[in-house]
């Protein structure tokens, strides 16, 4: 096994933003400049690939004779712009703010990035099982179903740049797994990209826990918004970490933070929020 990356995934230049290579001053994604400081993760897996890791110079990638969607990480404003570089930079990110930011959509798009370019072996899925007013108990199905609920908006993503058959074919081999937070104790992800949808709903436990799981080779989004929590905000465990980061900031972490004016959905999206009278 190789100890350089850049030998290791020689393509990898091309398949992060699709434009300049890195080793130049800067890199120039849509529009927008990021800093000449952004940097991959230096990993080196085992040498293990998939027919999902396939990709050639113009980021599409192959699954058999069929072609889907590229993968190019666009950030539309600064908040954003800020966001991709933090995820291409830093091995834990946590992006806070409200729905329709892009939070998820960008993380779920560097984990697809990183499977693609073999950074990674799998992607990890976990969000807590706590939803909106609503108590759904004992749920039909294998583990994966009774995640349904909680997990289809990642898995939106997923279908739109595999498709729906072959996605379930990534979930039956292991390639994307779903891991509540109640079945990750004692485990340690190695070579995974791990993606925490919804952590304010997470308690100071549950978190702590989860954050230990990162192992070699591995990185991992965060993503939540601590004005809706359905727990309670003294229970927040995203809350209450990123509280203590505050006080001990680390270089290998990145908070990313995002406001009401950062919001790409339908513009009725952020007229709601205004006449709830959330603040920025």
């Amino acid at each position: 096994m190789t100890s350089n990356p850049k030998d290791a995934f020689p393509q990898i230049d091309t398949v992060l933003v699709s434009m300049p290579s890195l080793n130049s001053e800067k890199s120039i994604i849509g529009e927008l400049t990021l800093s000449k400081n952004r940097k991959m993760a230096k990993v080196s897996p085992p040498s293990r690939s998939t027919r999902y890791q396939t990709e050639d110079q113009n980021n599409v990638v192959k699954l058999g004779n069929r072609n889907y969607k590229r993968v190019e990480l666009l950030p539309t404003n600064t908040a954003q712009e800020s966001y991709v570089e933090a995820l291409l930079d830093k091995r834990m990110v946590f992006a806070v703010g409200p729905a329709g930011t892009g939070k998820t959509l960008l993380g779920v798009l560097r984990a697809i990035q990183a499977l693609r370019s073999q950074e990674v072996q799998k992607i990890i899925l976990t969000r807590p099982a706590v939803s909106v007013d609503e108590k759904h108990g004992f749920l039909p199905g294998d583990l994966n179903a009774k995640m349904e609920p909680w997990t289809r908006p990642i898995f939106d993503v997923f279908e739109e740049y595999y498709g729906l058959v072959e996605t379930k074919r990534m979930l039956d081999e292991g390639v994307i797994e779903i891991a509540p937070l109640g079945f990750m104790r004692g485990r340690t992800f190695k070579y995974a990209y791990v993606i925490a949808d919804e952590m304010q709903n997470a308690t100071p436990d549950q978190m702590k826990m989860l954050l230990t799981r990162i192992g070699e080779g591995s990185s991992m989004i965060l993503t939540g918004d601590l004005k809706q929590h359905d727990r309670g905000f003294d229970k927040n465990g995203l809350k209450d970490f990123l509280e203590k980061l505050s006080v001990t900031p680390k270089k290998s972490m990145a908070v990313c933070k995002f406001g009401r004016e950062h919001i790409e959905r339908d513009p009725l999206v952020a007229d709601v929020l205004e006449i709830y009278g959330e603040e920025d």
